[in-house]
């Protein structure tokens, strides 16, 4: 953008003195410390709650070294999840600095792109079609500026500006300006209405929803025992405190409390991961429908192609040639902008300036009509002697139109249009008029000629074709959304590889169907040609309809009310408009098509391991739960082989290996040969979850087994270490057998896992101190044990796991 005229804007010296005055541009409101209320979260948990009254109890009853064990569990335990949370924190923040919003400012007679949170007032701020403007501005200089100033007025049609204030929150809807700022942070006009003009919505997920009511339900059975066990074991026994204890022992072992953790850390580091991979998630949660999504709708412009344009074929319509330069260029060029932001617009420039051998520059423009009608028109107009000459370009229909052709002429500028069309150029209609006294109200309503066609080539990207392929690999339907002509939108699907590119429908054909005709054209069309956004809109909302879960890529104003309306919504980070990625879920910061496939494969990849890891969290707490009501309700000789120390000891292993081992797993080499998954359903179908309760049941039955027979023959010490052994090596185990549910430990093993390694070395270590350190083996109740019986644990452990993988080779075909 050149600046005309306007101060050189403020020096380093000045910027630091103004924004120690005035602070940073950022919405400020009053509100408690982040780590303040990790903290606060972790008090309130039920888990941390339980932990707290075993611990008074141990106290109360003088057992200190119990009492001791219980506070640093405690702790430690909640250190962990203090340390989960501000690790998913941190992730989220550096999360934003990739989102960011930047603006171009003028410093010290240079353009600068700096943080729009960096702005002070006095800056020289730039703004194009698209920005979103980040602070109250006056207006220096504007060129067919219009602004959409629904946030502040609630008046959603745009405001044509030349002079005045630009209001923070409001966007540039078409045009340029130059701007100095006068306002910032809560000094604007919408900071002084209380509002912030970025808010990251916190709305719970489906998934979200769905584990809350899982973690909702097995706390109330969690509490429901406790109350059950407490009563039937004091009838009993009569030992208040001991019945509380084994309440309390039960209820800890039925909450998964790692649940909510899990995914608020795979969702918060998944995300921050990706971004380091050039795919920027606005919202974490994205990651959720993200792994999911059945249909994409790719934009032409940009996305799947260079949005590098060349003018290719001219046809002058006073000659009824095909031509590379004359008069249709000449009005074509005054049509554009003279600095333009727009390809086709640079394209026509270059074009008439490299057929212009004097080097004229095009004459000061007096008025002019912005870009607006369906299909879109723009028009300039210039002084010409004692009147005016109009040029026009726009959709060949609508300059056909206002040009007042007759039928048979439509008819021979139709044929150059497909044929052009045809070789997947862009084509344009030029028009000119002369005009003397008062402009009309309406640019239709000038006296045009029309002069031609001009066509311009946007090539596809190298990587197109591969990266489509790749989505119908991984059982994604591709659809192509292009304002372009069909036979140009065919072309191009053409060369990069769409299925059934010959079918076509158009938006005004979308806009003319009903509901029922509009839910299966979606389904069996891959082509949409000549969309607007409304079309664009209803194609989205009928795939959604349909059950299909919607990616949509876009770039400009105009795709907004689609990418906000798609589950997934893509903007291109470097020619994407301000207001495009805003409106969108995923920014793809380089604009490279591939980080598509990567994305939705880091998606599922991100998911697939999230279920991974609340299956072994299910399996898991199984065997524990029964191991501590079974004996108990059945009056077995030692009906109290588990304390709440044993549990918390468990819980310290579990909550590290569902939360950062399976957040580690890489992606599995089947995952995007698979069909998308239905987001619609719960975490788990039926047979997922069928498979992980029988794995815990099956570990439970072996523990249990040993549990019982150990009993005739041992102390209870002896059995409870047998017990609790077997448990632990259960653990491992099933850590390793998760790590796929298709994939046979051979092949999983060989899967790069940085902390694999780690949870096997620190299992064993804590195996042995708790079994060969005689304060901790007092500690917990345990006692010596034979070398075969040792073996005998390792044996249970191995024997209520492996079924699973002699099952997984018996998997009919491959994974």
């Amino acid at each position: 953008m050149i600046v005309n005229k306007v101060a050189t804007g403020l020096g380093p010296k000045q910027v630091l003195e103004l924004r120690e005055r005035y602070g940073k541009n950022i919405f400020q409101e009053k509100h408690t410390g982040k780590f303040s209320v990790i903290i606060l979260g972790v008090i309130r948990e039920p888990m941390f709650l339980l932990l707290v009254a075993a611990c008074l109890i141990y106290f109360i009853l003088g057992d200190i070294a119990e009492g001791i064990t219980m506070l640093s569990a405690m702790l430690l335990v909640s250190a962990i999840s203090v340390y989960q949370e501000t690790k998913s924190s941190r992730a989220l923040e550096a999360l934003k600095l990739y989102t960011a919003p930047k603006a171009i400012v003028i410093r010290n007679a240079r353009e600068e792109i700096i943080d729009t949170e960096d702005l002070v007032p006095g800056d020289i701020l730039l703004l194009a079609e698209g920005d979103l403007i980040p602070a109250d501005a006056e207006i220096i200089t504007a060129n067919d500026l219009t602004v959409n100033e629904s946030v502040m007025t609630g008046e959603a049609m745009p405001v044509a500006k030349d002079t005045g204030l630009l209001y923070q929150g409001t966007s540039i809807n078409t045009g340029k300006c130059v701007s100095r700022v006068t306002a910032t942070g809560n000094n604007t006009a919408l900071g002084k209405l209380g509002k912030a003009i970025s808010t990251n919505e916190t709305t719970r997920t489906r998934l979200q929803v769905q584990m809350g009511h899982t973690v909702t339900r097995l706390t109330i059975f969690g509490i429901s025992a406790f109350i059950i066990i407490c009563v039937l074991n004091f009838i009993k026994s009569r030992d208040i405190t001991g019945s509380i204890l084994l309440g309390l022992t039960l209820a800890m072992a039925a909450i998964p409390e790692e649940i909510p953790v899990a995914f608020s850390s795979f969702m918060a580091l998944g995300a921050y991961y990706m971004a380091g991979k050039g795919i920027i998630s606005r919202h974490p949660q994205t990651i959720e429908n993200l792994g999911g999504v059945s249909t994409i709708c790719l934009d032409k412009t940009g996305t799947i192609t260079e949005n590098r344009m060349e003018v290719v074929m001219i046809y002058d319509h006073l000659s009824g040639e095909l031509t590379d330069k004359g008069s249709v260029l000449h009005y074509a060029a005054l049509a554009s902008e003279k600095h333009p932001f727009d390809s086709m617009e640079k394209a026509i420039l270059e074009a008439f300036n490299a057929q212009d051998s004097s080097g004229s520059t095009l004459p000061a423009m007096v008025h002019e009509y912005p870009l607006e009608g369906r299909p879109p028109m723009m028009t300039h107009v210039y002084a010409a002697g004692t009147g005016f000459t109009a040029a026009a370009k726009g959709a060949p229909e609508r300059i056909m139109g206002v040009c007042k052709l007759d039928k048979v002429t439509i008819e021979k500028v139709n044929t150059h249009i497909q044929t052009m069309a045809s070789k997947g150029y862009r084509v344009l209609g030029v028009a000119s008029a002369m005009h003397e006294g008062p402009f009309p109200e309406n640019q239709d309503n000038f006296n045009w000629h029309f002069e031609g066609l001009l066509s311009l080539y946007d090539p596809p990207k190298a990587n197109a074709a591969n990266t489509i392929g790749q989505l119908y690999a991984a059982g994604i339907a591709v659809k192509l959304i292009t304002g372009d002509y069909p036979e140009t939108a065919i072309n191009i699907a053409e060369k990069t590889g769409f299925n059934n590119y010959q079918r076509y429908t158009t938006g005004e054909e979308i806009m003319g169907m009903t509901d029922e005709a509009l839910h299966k054209a979606v389904g069996d069309i891959s082509i949409f040609a000549r969309m607007f956004p409304e079309a664009k809109l209803r194609v989205v909302e009928a795939l959604k309809i349909n059950g299909e879960t919607v990616a949509m890529t876009g770039d400009g104003v105009n795709d907004g009310l689609a990418l906000k309306a798609a589950d997934i919504g893509i903007a291109m980070g470097k020619k994407g408009t301000e207001i495009a990625r805003l409106a969108s879920d995923l920014v793809i910061i380089d604009d490279n098509l591939e980080k598509i496939p990567e994305s939705i494969m880091q998606g599922r990849k991100i998911y697939n391991n999230l279920k991974k890891a609340i299956r072994y969290i299910i399996s898991i707490h199984i065997p524990i739960i029964l191991t501590a009501t079974i004996p108990p309700l059945l009056g077995w000789k030692y009906p109290n082989i588990f304390s709440p120390v044993h549990i918390i000891f468990l819980e310290l292993i579990m909550g590290p290996t569902c939360s950062l081992f399976y957040e580690k797993e890489p992606v599995e080499y089947n995952l995007m040969r698979l069909p998308p998954r239905k987001t619609s359903r719960s975490l788990f179908n039926s047979n997922e979850m069928i498979i992980s309760i029988v794995q815990g049941l099956i570990i439970a039955a072996g523990v249990l087994t040993l549990y019982n027979i150990s009993m005739g023959y041992y102390s209870l010490e002896e059995t409870r270490t047998l017990v609790f052994t077997s448990l632990l090596f259960s653990n491992i185990f099933l850590t390793f057998t998760n790590r796929s549910f298709t994939e046979n430990i051979t092949k999983t093993m060989k899967y790069h896992n940085p902390l694999a390694p780690v949870i096997i070395a620190v299992s064993l270590v804590f195996i042995a101190i708790i079994l060969f350190v005689p304060p901790v083996r007092t500690l917990f109740g345990l006692a010596t044990i034979s070398p075969f019986l040792f073996f005998l644990c390792l044996v249970t452990g191995f024997a209520t796991v492996a079924w699973f993988e002699v099952y997984k080779t018996n998997l009919p075909g491959p994974g």
